[in-house]
C-alpha cells in the first residue's frame, strides 16, 4: 500500500472519530471512501427495518450531490431482496465487486440502467461494501461506482484495496452507531428534563406551563439575536444548554410547600374560616345580650353593623393587590378591638397572626413564607449538583440557580452584581419576570397586559438597574412571546 493511501486512511480515521453530527459524519464517510477507492460516484445507504434508505448520493462527473446536510435524497428505499446487489451484500454480509455492470446477470441492475438512460452516465464497475458495527450488526451499505485509473479512465476496482475499504466501512459503522447511542442518551436525558419540568409545572395549577412558555420564548429570542450586531450568536449546543437551564430553573419548587406556593390570598383558608366563625359568634353574642336585656335593640343593630363592616374590611384586605396606609390603619384599629366571650374574658376581633397576614403590603406571602419561596433557587442548586452534566451542559446548574439575581446586587440568593452575571442568566431573568407578569394562572394576581409588563421590564432595567438594558430592549423588539 502506498504511503499516500496510508495517509488517506489515517485522515479518514481522524475525521470519523471527531465528528458527532450524523449528516456531516455520513458525508465524511462516503467522501473518504470514494477518495480512497479512487472512484467517480457513490451512494451510502442505512438500514431501516427491511429496506435500505438512501442517505447520500454523489456523482462527480455529473456534478450531483444529495443527502447529508443537504436533505435526504427523494428516492424510495431499496427492498431487502436478493436480486438487488446492495441488498445481497447486506443480507450475505459480504463485499461484492463487479467489473462490468451491464454484462452481469447475477443481479438486478435495472435501476442503474434507468439512471444512465436519464442522465447519459455510463455505470461500469461497482463495489458494494456492507457496514458492520462492533456487535456484528449490519447497519448499512456503501456502494461505489466507476473506479478510475491514473488517466481518469473507468476501470475495475483494485482487489488489494477491498480489505482496506472493508476496514474503513467497519470503522464507519461503529462511529455511526456511537453517534446513534449518543443521540439516544441525549434524547433520554432531555426527556427526563421535560418530565421534571412538567412535574414542577403540574404540581400546582398556579404554575402550569411556566417553564415551557419560557423555553419557547427563549428559543425564539436566541434566534432573533442572530440578526443583532454585537450580540452573542449561540451555537446549537449552546442553545440546547440555555434552554435546558430554563426548563430546570424551578426544579427546586418540587419541595416548596404547596400551602405556600398555592397561597391565593393573604389568609390561609383555616384562618379565613376562623375569622368568619368569630364574627358570627360576636353577632350572636349581641343578639343574646339584647334578648337578656343587657343592651337595647339599637345597640344590638350597631354591634351587628360593626361585625358586617369588620368582615367587609377583612375580605377587602385579604384580596387587595396592595395594602395602602389607609387600609392598614383600619386593620390596625380592628386588631385592637375586643369582645366579651361567653366566659366573660376579653377576646380580640383579630388574632395577631391574622392581623400580620392581612397587613402584608404586596402579594400574599409573609416574610417567612417569601423566604421559603425564595429558597427554591438554593434547592435548585443542590438538586442539580447531583447531576453529572456533560461538558456541553456544564453551565446548566449555574445558570438555572441564578435566575433571580439582579445586576445591582439586590437579587437572591447570592446578591451577585453585573460582572458576575453572564448573558445567559440575564436573558433567563428577563424571560422569567415577563412570563410571571403576563401569566394568567398565578394565585396572587391577575394577568398583566403585555405592554404594561414591558413597561415594568424597562423600569427595572433603566431606573432600578436590575436588568440588562440592552438585552431588555432586544427582548421587547423581538416580540418573541408571540408565536409566529
Amino acid at each position: 500500500m502506498r504511503q499516500e493511501d496510508m495517509q488517506k486512511i489515517l485522515r479518514i480515521g481522524v475525521q470519523l472519530s471527531a465528528e458527532r453530527d450524523l449528516n456531516r459524519l455520513l458525508e465524511y464517510i462516503l467522501g473518504g471512501v470514494m477518495e480512497l477507492a479512487g472512484c467517480d460516484a457513490g451512494t451510502l445507504y442505512l438500514r431501516e427495518e427491511d429496506t435500505l434508505k438512501f442517505e447520500i448520493m454523489r456523482n462527480d462527473t455529473l456534478g450531483t450531490y444529495s443527502g447529508g446536510s443537504r436533505g435526504k435524497p427523494e428516492l424510495p428505499p431499496v427492498p431487502l431482496h436478493r436480486g438487488n446487489v446492495c441488498a445481497m451484500a447486506l443480507l450475505e454480509d459480504r463485499t461484492i465487486c463487479i467489473e462490468d455492470v451491464k454484462n452481469n446477470r447475477d443481479y438486478d441492475f435495472s435501476g442503474p440502467i434507468r439512471y444512465d438512460a436519464m442522465t447519459g452516465y455510463n455505470t461500469r464497475s461497482m463495489l458494494v461494501v456492507p457496514m458492520r458495527n462492533r456487535e456484528g450488526e449490519r447497519i448499512g451499505v456503501i456502494q461505489l461506482i466507476n473506479a478510475l485509473d491514473e488517466k481518469g479512465e473507468v476501470c475495475a476496482f483494485d482487489p488489494d484495496m477491498i480489505l482496506v475499504l472493508e476496514s474503513v466501512a467497519s470503522q464507519a459503522a461503529i462511529t455511526i452507531q456511537n453517534v446513534w447511542y449518543t443521540e439516544e442518551i441525549k434524547e433520554l436525558f432531555q426527556s427526563f428534563v421535560r418530565v421534571m419540568s412538567s412535574a414542577i409545572d403540574e404540581r400546582t395549577p398556579y404554575n402550569a406551563s411556566h417553564a415551557r412558555h419560557m423555553a419557547e420564548c427563549g428559543d425564539r429570542f436566541v434566534e432573533y439575536l442572530k440578526g443583532c450586531e454585537g450580540q452573542k450568536i449561540f451555537t446549537q449546543e449552546e442553545k440546547e444548554e440555555f434552554l435546558m437551564s430554563i426548563l430546570l430553573h424551578d426544579i427546586g419548587k418540587l419541595v416548596t410547600p404547596l400551602e405556600v406556593m398555592n397561597k391565593e390570598k393573604r389568609l390561609f383558608p383555616e384562618q379565613h374560616a376562623a375569622i368568619c366563625h368569630r364574627m358570627e359568634v360576636i353577632r350572636l353574642l349581641a343578639k343574646i345580650d339584647h334578648l337578656a336585656g343587657r343592651i337595647t335593640e339599637g345597640e344590638e343593630k350597631e354591634r351587628v353593623d360593626c361585625v358586617s363592616a369588620a368582615w367587609e374590611l377583612v375580605e377587602e384586605a385579604n384580596s387587595a393587590g396592595f395594602v395602602g396606609d389607609e387600609l392598614l390603619g383600619r386593620l390596625r384599629e380592628l386588631s385592637g378591638r375586643t369582645y366579651r366571650g361567653e366566659d366573660g374574658t376579653a377576646k380580640p376581633w383579630l388574632e395577631p397572626e391574622e392581623y400580620a397576614m392581612l397587613s402584608i403590603r404586596k402579594g400574599t406571602l409573609s416574610g417567612e413564607e417569601r423566604r421559603i419561596m425564595e429558597d427554591h433557587v438554593c434547592v435548585t442548586d443542590r438538586l442539580l449538583s447531583q447531576i453529572q452534566f456533560s461538558g456541553n451542559l456544564s453551565h446548566v446548574r449555574e445558570w438555572a440557580a441564578a435566575h433571580h439575581e439582579f445586576l445591582n446586587g439586590t437579587g437572591y440568593p447570592s446578591h451577585k452584581r453585573a460582572e458576575e452575571i453572564p448573558c445567559e442568566v440575564r436573558m433567563i431573568t428577563i424571560l422569567d419576570i415577563f412570563d410571571s407578569l403576563v401569566a394568567d394562572d398565578r394565585p396572587y394576581k391577575r394577568a398583566m397586559p403585555v405592554e404594561r409588563a414591558l413597561g415594568i421590564l424597562r423600569s427595572m432595567a433603566e431606573q432600578e438597574g436590575k436588568l440588562d438594558p440592552e438585552l431588555t430592549e432586544l427582548f421587547i423588539e423581538s416580540r418573541c412571546w408571540e408565536k409566529k
